[in-house]
């Protein structure tokens, strides 16, 4: 048996085409409890510093997709290249230490400080470990605490702040270990308008502040998206049906066909907005 090869982790090189974060060919995804295909023929590049929207029906694949990326799962068929190291070439427990990953369903203390929480992230465990942490990592996670704009909440048990302090208090835990790709599955899941547009501008400085830092955001709604997304990629049934800039993809004709109903899109001060009726006539953004 091929034993997993050293972790390789690129270096952002100075180049006119930033450097490939994730690489998916061919891929398939087949559930071998009941033989029913996930995905199919799914072909994605990530380079560094772009911002990707992941959109699609329930059901369509979106999170077994994200698994792929996370390096939490390997595909049927096809390969998946993440940081320059191939899935079943590569330990993925250290490769995952390079990759950070934001959930709603994540299990977190709910008694636990905001800070501590952060502080998991340099360990990529649930429980805190503290003799791991030094005070220029406990510095660290006050930083990103910071620069998430929950400094103030440092000492609040994470059980007790909001559904959108939450999500910022997660982000900064994935930063822990400078990844250079972040996944956020339905971050804005149970937000209320001010936490939405919380997490937006957070996201928002995110992209201005950490250039190479490639992201990829599943949602169900456009208006979840931050003007800073600059890609797409629509799924419907496994398959991909467009994907590509933002300008290209997120307009009525395509959101039409990836879900299947008449879908109205349109663009205001940099953001999305969208509608579905069975009069809606679809438009491209303006």
């Amino acid at each position: 048996m091929n034993q997993p090869s050293a972790l390789h982790v690129p270096t952002q090189a100075a180049s006119r085409v930033p450097p490939q974060v994730a690489s998916i060919e061919g891929v398939g995804v087949r559930r071998t409890t009941s033989d029913q295909l996930i995905l199919d023929g799914i072909d994605w590049l990530v380079r560094a510093g772009e911002h990707w929207a992941l959109l699609g029906a329930n059901g369509a694949g979106k999170t077994t997709l994200l698994k792929l990326l996370g390096a939490v799962m390997h595909p049927t068929t096809g390969s998946v290249e993440v940081l320059g190291n191939r899935l079943g070439r590569v330990d993925v427990r250290e490769l995952r230490a390079h990759i950070g990953h934001v959930s709603t369903s994540q299990r977190v203390p709910r008694d636990a400080t905001a800070h501590t929480v952060v502080l998991t992230g340099a360990t990529g465990t649930v429980q805190p470990l503290w003799r791991k942490y030094d005070d220029e990592t406990r510095r660290l996670a006050s930083e990103l605490l910071s620069e998430l704009d929950c400094k103030e909440l440092a000492d609040r048990p994470f059980g007790v702040c909001s559904g959108g302090q939450r999500a910022r208090i997660l982000i900064a835990r994935a930063l822990m270990p400078a990844p250079s790709l972040l996944l956020l599955d339905e971050p804005f899941n149970a937000l209320d308008l001010p936490s939405r547009e919380d997490l937006i501008d957070a996201l928002r400085r995110l992209a201005a502040d950490r250039p190479s830092l490639a992201t990829v955001t599943v949602t169900h709604h456009l208006e979840e998206l931050p003007d800073t997304t600059s890609h797409a990629l629509l799924l419907r049934e496994g398959r991909v049906t467009a994907c590509g800039p933002v300008s290209e993809v997120l307009t009525g004709e395509l959101m039409t066909q990836c879900f299947g109903r008449p879908i109205d899109v349109g663009r205001q001060d940099g953001r999305w907005l969208a509608r579905s009726g069975r009069g809606a006539e679809p438009r491209r953004p303006v």
